[in-house]
């Protein structure tokens, strides 16, 4: 492949999926067609299928990119945190932050959840992917908990799939009354007391407070 097509690719990736994620919340997943997206991104469909064999792998792309994201941005927050502000109420609240595009991304992806319990093969693509997410909350959890003196004493993965369940049940009610329950506000009244109700001090050995251990 010629160097500059090579250079223009990720510029090309990107463009698609910002145009994919504006189509799929403006007109849903299905309503919205491949000409569409090109139309929107100023790509041709060739430059499409060059990048993504159909609408289901770019909802995929925009899956791990959005993942990737939140997590990373949850990371930093906890990072930039001092010593003694490692405290479940404190590590809630952060974990209780909405960005204000996550409406989108929610209208995306509540839509294509949908249609993955509709279809055995979407269903089984997508939990491998929430399957690697969770991974990743659970490592980070339990690190950070590390940070705090507490350890969890139910399973890690388990866990990881109840707060997601808070964060997108919350949401759900959010969006369709955000007078009554602005996003987030369920995590910051009952995150503090689960994370309490699900961890221990942490044994000596598994106490680590100096914020050595790799980020979440």
């Amino acid at each position: 492949m010629p160097k500059g097509v090579t250079r223009r690719r990720p510029r090309t990736r990107a463009a698609l999926l910002k145009a994919a994620l504006e189509a799929f919340a403006e007109h849903g997943f299905h309503a919205t067609t491949i000409e569409q997206i090109c139309e929107r991104a100023g790509y041709t469909r060739g430059a499409y299928y060059s990048n993504f064999a159909g609408k289901e792998e770019l909802f995929l792309a925009l899956f791990d990119e959005h993942s990737e994201r939140t997590v990373s941005r949850l990371a930093a927050s906890i990072d930039a945190l001092a010593a003694e502000e490692y405290t479940l109420p404190r590590l809630a609240e952060l974990a209780a932050t909405i960005e204000p595009d996550e409406r989108d991304w929610y209208l995306v992806t509540t839509e294509f959840t949908l249609h993955a319990i509709r279809d055995p093969q979407a269903a089984w693509v997508l939990a491998r992917h929430d399957e690697r997410l969770r991974a990743e909350i659970a490592r980070g959890l339990t690190l950070v908990l590390r940070r705090a003196g507490r350890e969890l004493t139910v399973d890690a993965d388990r866990f990881a799939r109840l707060l997601i369940a808070l964060r997108e049940g919350g949401l759900a009610q959010s969006y369709v009354e955000p007078a009554a329950l602005p996003p987030g506000d369920l995590e910051r009244e009952f995150l503090p007391a689960l994370l309490e109700a699900s961890t221990r001090p942490a044994r000596p050995s598994q106490s680590n407070r100096s914020g050595s251990d790799a980020s979440i």
